[in-house]
C-alpha cells in the first residue's frame, strides 16, 4: 500500500512537474492477478485497483490499517470498469457487476473476494474505501438502473451525463460519495469554471480512454493553478482547497469519490472565470 501525505497550499508553489506528479497522481493501480493500494492522508481516503485473472483476490488488510479485516472500520464502493463481467463476493453473498456497475459494501463484512467470469477478458474492479462508524446494507446499483444526470452542451464542449451511485439520495454510507461522469463524443471539458468543496476531498480516475490520449487535469488554488497530463486508468488525488477540472485530447470517462465531514452533495464553492489564474 503506497501512502501520500497531506500537503500545505502554500507549499505546492515550489513544486515542480515531478513533485506534483508524485504527491497527488496515482499511475500504477491496475495491475493483472493483483490489488494495489494507496493510502492518502486527506480524509483517510483509500484507492484501489484490483484485477482478478485464473484467481480470485482476497480484500486483505494491511499492517498500516492495524484492524483484523479491511472493512472493520471502513466502507468501501466498487465499479467494474471493464467489459469483463466481475463478480464480488461479500461474506459468501454472490454480486455480479458489468461495465460501470457499483457496489457498495459496509462496515463490517469482513470477507470480500474479486473473480473475473473470463479469465482472458477479466474484470476490472476500482475501489475506494474510507473510515465508516456503522453498518450500511451491502447494496448493487447498475448503470442502467442509476438516474442520469444530463448538463453542459455540446457549444461549451461539456455534453456529459452524471451517474450519482453513492450519496444521501442513493446508495447509503457513512461517509463516502461515489458516481460517474460520461462525456458524449466531441466534448472535452468534464466542469469549468471549476468549483472547491473545502469540507471533503476528492478522487478521480479517468478510463475508457486511447493510449494517446491524455487529460489535462488542473489542480491548485483558484488563484494560482497548477495541473497534470493523465493517461487512462490514473487517479488524481484533489486536496479539499483544490479546484479539480480536467480537458481531454478525446472525450473520456471518469469516477468520482469524495469523503470528508460534509455529506451534502451540493456543498461547494463556485469559482468565477475571473478568479483563475
Amino acid at each position: 500500500m503506497d501512502i501520500r501525505y497531506a500537503t500545505n497550499p502554500t507549499d505546492i508553489k515550489q513544486y515542480d512537474t515531478e513533485r506534483i506528479r508524485k504527491e497527488f497522481l496515482v499511475e500504477n493501480l491496475f495491475v493483472e492477478g493483483k490489488i494495489n493500494f494507496v493510502y492518502s492522508h486527506y480524509d483517510r481516503l483509500i484507492t484501489g485497483g484490483a484485477i482478478p485473472t485464473v484467481n480470485p483476490l482476497k480484500l486483505e488488510v494491511e499492517d498500516l490499517l492495524k484492524t483484523d479485516y479491511f472493512l472493520e472500520r471502513r466502507e468501501a464502493g466498487i465499479i467494474n470498469i471493464s467489459e469483463g463481467v466481475g463478480r464480488v463476493t461479500v461474506n459468501g453473498e454472490i454480486h455480479e457487476l458489468n461495465k460501470r456497475d457499483c457496489l457498495y459494501v459496509g462496515l463490517g463484512n469482513e470477507k470480500v473476494t474479486f473473480e473475473s467470469l473470463d479469465a482472458a477478458k477479466p474484470a476490472r474492479f476500482y475501489i475506494v474505501s474510507a473510515t465508516a462508524h456503522k453498518n450500511y446494507p451491502t447494496q448493487k446499483l447498475a448503470i442502467s438502473e442509476a438516474t442520469p444526470n444530463h448538463l453542459g452542451s455540446d457549444s461549451e464542449s461539456n455534453n456529459r451525463t452524471i451517474y450519482q451511485y453513492i450519496h444521501a439520495n442513493g446508495i447509503k454510507s457513512c461517509q463516502l460519495m461515489m458516481g460517474m461522469t460520461l462525456l458524449q463524443p466531441n466534448n472535452m471539458w468534464n466542469t469549468m469554471p471549476p468549483h472547491l468543496h473545502d469540507r471533503r476531498m476528492e478522487a478521480y480516475l479517468y478510463f475508457d480512454m486511447d493510449e494517446d490520449s491524455r487529460v489535462f487535469h488542473f489542480m491548485g488554488k483558484p488563484e494560482e493553478t497548477r495541473h497534470i497530463v493523465v493517461k487512462n486508468e490514473q487517479v488524481v488525488l484533489s486536496p479539499p482547497w483544490s479546484i479539480h477540472s480536467g480537458v481531454g485530447t478525446n472525450n473520456y470517462t471518469f469516477i468520482w469519490a469524495m469523503a470528508g465531514e460534509n455529506y451534502t452533495f451540493t456543498d461547494m464553492e463556485g469559482v468565477t472565470m475571473e478568479e483563475i489564474r
